[in-house]
């Protein structure tokens, strides 16, 4: 029996059809060589590793490999409220004062600022039908003493009073001419001057609140000193709006 024959028995014995095709060695080993060389280009793909995982990987080790020390990180805002905490701070033991204001008899609270800057002091001036009042911003140490005095001293003949808060704690005092002089009780202070002078000194109102309420305030920082000389010419020399009672600029 010949090969063919063989095949063709096996088919039909085991229930298969005949295709009448066979293939022959040099086809299969065509077809070995074939589909050798697709597993090997298949495995060469696995093996290569994915650009955007190892990208991945990359930043996460770069995470793990360099920590954020929390400790040394402060949040928005943390030395905004660090000054504040020192602040306060200097407050409570009295090395600075919560609030200090300058209280004139002058009309003019512009003319007050003017005096301010030609004193080199700091302040917001607020208009008050009782008397012109400089709020300082200078209150470390003796700032406030320190800003009165050379305000009596430059203006001479101003009189003006000084009310200091430290710690809770309210001293007001009469200066005329660079000295300090008569101490006042607080209450007499307040029944004699506008309600806000009170309400400053105890911490109920600011001065951008009573910005927004409508007050006048002029601002000394916004003045150089040749404005600030016209201002006092304007109002000495045409007697509009307040007056140093006969005092003069040194």
């Amino acid at each position: 029996m010949s090969a063919d024959e063989h095949d063709k028995n096996d088919s039909e014995d085991q229930g298969l059809p005949d295709s009448g095709h066979h293939l022959s060695e040099e086809e299969v080993e065509r077809a070995l060589a074939s589909f050798e060389a697709e597993f090997d280009e298949g495995q060469n793909q696995a093996d290569q590793p994915v650009e955007h995982s190892a990208s991945g990987m990359d930043d996460e080790a770069g995470l793990d490999s360099a920590p954020t020390d929390e400790s040394s990180v402060e949040p928005d805002g943390a030395d905004g409220v660090a000054a504040d905490f020192d602040q306060e701070l200097e407050g409570l033991i009295g090395n600075r004062a919560k609030a200090a204001v300058m209280v004139t008899r002058l009309a003019s609270a512009e003319l007050l600022a003017a005096f301010c800057q030609i004193s080199d002091i700091s302040a917001w001036c607020i208009q008050a039908r009782e008397g012109a009042v400089a709020v300082l911003r200078n209150l470390d140490g003796d700032g406030p003493e320190a800003a009165i005095r050379d305000l009596t001293t430059v203006v001479s003949g101003l009189s003006a009073i000084l009310a200091v808060n430290r710690a809770d704690k309210l001293e007001v005092t009469l200066w005329i001419s660079g000295q300090s002089g008569q101490t006042l009780a607080p209450p007499i202070l307040f029944a004699a001057t506008a309600d806000f002078v009170e309400d400053l000194m105890i911490g109920t109102t600011t001065v951008d609140r009573l910005r927004q309420d409508g007050a006048a305030i002029f601002d000394s920082g916004e003045y150089n000193r040749e404005k600030a000389m016209g201002i006092i010419a304007s109002h000495t020399r045409f007697g509009a709006g307040g007056s140093t009672r006969k005092g003069r600029v040194e």
